[in-house]
């Protein structure tokens, strides 16, 4: 099991199979994330912010390398949807991708 902690949601715990995605596991335990594509790695609109765990986390996929490459995804994002969590990590949701009915607290 590997636990992913939503910084920003509260300090909210997510837990779930290693080797699955985080946009995967945050569904899995009800957290609401956005992702416009539908978690196909075709827009950045499940980013996160990673704080901690970056040897938790896959490699890069070619998603996420297109957009490292064209300045869309900073060296501490992720897309939640190809992002494969293999240990435990801490992240955030960036501010410009929050929803409105969630409760934040920065």
């Amino acid at each position: 099991m590997v636990k992913i902690v939503i910084e920003n949601m509260g300090q909210k715990e997510v837990t779930g199979k290693a080797g699955t995605s985080a946009l995967r596991l945050l569904h899995e335990n009800f957290v609401d994330w956005m992702h416009a594509c539908g978690g196909k790695g075709r827009c950045t609109t499940c980013k996160m912010i990673l704080v901690r765990g970056t040897d938790a986390l896959g490699l890069l996929t070619d998603a996420e390398k297109r957009y490292r490459q064209t300045g869309q995804l900073g060296a501490t994002e992720r897309l939640a949807c190809q992002a494969e969590i293999l240990g435990d990590c801490t992240i955030r949701t960036p501010e410009e991708y929050k929803l409105p009915h969630q409760a934040y607290t920065d």
